[in-house]
């Protein structure tokens, strides 16, 4: 025991054991820490002090950092994209303009009931502008996106119709054609018997159309601006405005109004384009804008021509 007590304590074993101590220091070092035999719990957003923890926290604050970004990207390009909407591509902006071309239709009529004689009035053009008001200010109320002018002022121009129409009427009463006045009315009353008729009806049929899967029958029934829609409606009683205009290319100059088909050139200029433009896309809405900016251009330049050329 002596001799072993003196070989462990002797300084050569000191040395060795001191250089064996720093040697294990050094791997330890290298390798890291000794882990724990304890296991720690966390949440998802708990907060920790270790290295690894904190290269986790610093990779999901760059990661958020970078959907920052991104959500800010996208942000950008939206806003970007609104900025480049143009006024041709802009339907409230042809919409406004139709809407301010259609009260000029409205204006029209009040103006013509103030200062021009009722010998003047047409009767077929305003029973058809009645028609064509009515349907257009459920559109304009129902359509994307909603444009309210323009079915405040075919509120009005209904009215204002109505209006012209009793001033044609009383005319005609006052120079003994009351047979005439008589058959107009039978005419009003069974249109409007009619369409009542279509309307309450409509839902019924539209829903048998489409529930019997006819094919391109049962397509057309359940398209957004099918005939069972204003949006296939409205453009329609539009074609009876541009008809009643061809059907009349040569009526005495002294009967055309100036105000009135003025107002209709336009609305068939700004209706072209705000058709492509509204949700749903009204293709039959801006062929017949085509051919009443046509017909009435016609007549308004017959009207210029004889009395101020």
């Amino acid at each position: 025991m002596a001799i072993i007590s003196r070989i462990i304590f002797s300084p050569p074993t000191k040395q060795a054991s001191t250089a064996l101590l720093l040697r294990s220091t050094r791997v330890t070092n290298f390798l890291g820490p000794k882990p724990s035999n304890k296991i720690a719990i966390r949440r998802f957003a708990d907060k920790t002090t270790s290295n690894g923890t904190a290269a986790t926290e610093n990779a999901t604050s760059a990661g958020t950092k970078t959907g920052g970004t991104g959500s800010s990207s996208s942000s950008s390009s939206s806003s970007s994209s609104n900025n480049n909407t143009t006024w041709w591509n802009d339907a409230k902006f042809w919409g406004g303009a139709g809407a301010i071309a259609g009260w000029g239709m409205s204006g029209a009529a009040i103006y013509d009931a103030v200062q021009s004689s009722p010998e003047v009035i047409s009767l077929n053009m305003t029973g058809v502008l009645i028609v064509y008001s009515s349907l257009f200010a459920r559109w304009a109320w129902i359509v994307k996106p909603q444009n309210l002018l323009l079915s405040a002022c075919h509120v009005t121009n209904v009215g204002a119709q109505i209006n012209q129409m009793r001033r044609a009427l009383e005319y005609k009463r006052s120079n003994g054609e009351d047979e005439a006045v008589n058959d107009i009315l039978m005419k009003a009353g069974a249109t409007a018997v009619a369409g009542a008729a279509f309307v309450l009806g409509g839902p019924a049929l539209q829903n048998a159309l489409v529930n019997a899967n006819l094919g391109v029958v049962s397509t057309v029934a359940g398209a957004d601006a099918g005939p069972f829609t204003v949006h296939f409606w409205a453009p329609m009683s539009k074609w009876l405005i541009s008809g009643a205009s061809f059907f009349e290319l040569d009526r005495p100059t002294d009967k055309i109004s100036l105000a009135q088909y003025s107002a209709l050139t336009l609305t068939g200029f700004f209706f072209s384009r705000y058709a492509l433009l509204v949700t749903p896309i009204n293709y039959t809405l801006c062929s017949v804008n085509v051919a009443l900016f046509g017909s009435s251009a016609w007549h308004l330049g017959r009207k210029i021509k004889a009395d101020f050329l």
